[in-house]
């Protein structure tokens, strides 16, 4: 199967939440952009303007009980599988209210409860984590998806291949989501990868595969839907190859000299939210105040964010050996 078209129109209760989601992503990370800019998020930012498409349609196909695994370019993952922009602001400010009780930041955002498992730093690197997941799932005799979020960079590393096979091997239930944004940090794909048509490098490993249109939240929606009712019948792992693009750099400290500017502007023209926006007005489904109403909420959702994480407290001193397995005299860390 391969890029099905645009899904059909949705009601206007299901539209309006697709562009809420939207919506709420990308108000946090711009927000988050400023607030690295002053110094309150330290360390890395990564950030997945341009990309919301692909989070929100595909978390509408997850059910609660199904686990998410993804990158360090999750900020949108993790609020839209329900952990409060709260306590994601206070862990990408370090606080002891944060989501990772601020030890991990905005690449290592966590929530077991949740069943949200990072923010993983290492490129590939939650991809056997998936696996594992999908395995013990497996193993109970529980049909729950595990859903792994992954960008084009990773196809070229070891994890990749394993992670494949071994699911194949053993028709574990995942759902293998590669964000193909076109770039490995700032390396083009068809600087990396010999053959772009990605959905054959699952075939090669005996695994169902399709592509679909990233920056189409609706279609985005559909295919997952369609992935992830196939993974839960039993019939093994899938790939969905979501072609989309990263507006923003890839990193706050990437100068961004390997693509033209004239390419983000291209690419800005295909902009999920306001494409969402045209195909609700064009149905009828949107007026002025839903968007006005949406944005209110967004930006009051944000700044209490910033609120609660400004007045939360760094974690204490006496704490930092809590959860150390070991310390240089060889005794056990704090306590559990």
């Amino acid at each position: 199967m391969s890029e099905p078209g645009t899904a059909a129109v949705p009601s206007r209760e299901h539209g309006l939440a697709l562009l809420s989601d939207m919506l709420r992503i990308r108000r946090l990370e711009e927000r988050c952009a400023e607030l690295y800019g002053q110094g309150k998020i330290r360390g890395f930012l990564h950030l997945y303007i341009g990309e919301e498409a692909v989070a929100t349609g595909a978390m509408r196909a997850l059910r609660p009980e199904d686990a998410i695994v993804a990158t360090y370019r999750e900020h949108g993952h993790a609020l839209l599988r329900g952990v409060p922009a709260a306590a994601l602001m206070a862990e990408m400010f370090g606080k002891a209210t944060g989501c990772s009780r601020g030890r991990g930041g905005s690449m290592h955002l966590f929530d077991a409860g949740r069943r949200f498992y990072g923010g993983n730093a290492i490129v590939a690197g939650g991809l056997p984590l998936a696996v594992g997941l999908a395995l013990a799932d497996r193993l109970r005799d529980e049909r729950r998806v595990t859903a792994c979020f992954f960008g084009d960079g990773a196809l070229a590393e070891g994890e990749f291949h394993e992670s494949l096979n071994l699911a194949a091997l053993w028709r574990l239930p995942v759902l293998f989501l590669c964000e193909n944004n076109l770039y490995a940090m700032g390396t083009a794909i068809e600087r990396h990868q010999a053959q772009l048509d990605l959905t054959l490098k699952a075939r090669g490993y005996a695994t169902a595969a399709e592509s679909v249109d990233g920056m189409d939240v609706l279609a985005v929606e559909a295919a997952a839907r369609r992935a992830a009712e196939y993974v839960r019948a039993g019939e093994g792992p899938f790939l969905l190859e979501a072609k989309t693009y990263r507006f923003r750099a890839h990193s706050a400290y990437d100068p961004e000299l390997y693509r033209p500017k004239e390419e983000v502007e291209r690419w800005k023209q295909r902009d999920p939210i306001p494409a969402l926006e045209a195909t609700l007005r064009a149905a009828g489904l949107l007026a002025d105040e839903d968007v006005a109403g949406i944005e209110r909420e967004a930006a009051r959702e944000v700044e209490e964010a910033v609120a609660f994480a400004e007045a939360s407290p760094w974690e204490p001193v006496e704490d930092l050996l809590r959860d150390v397995y070991a310390t240089p005299e060889g005794r056990g860390g704090g306590a559990p």
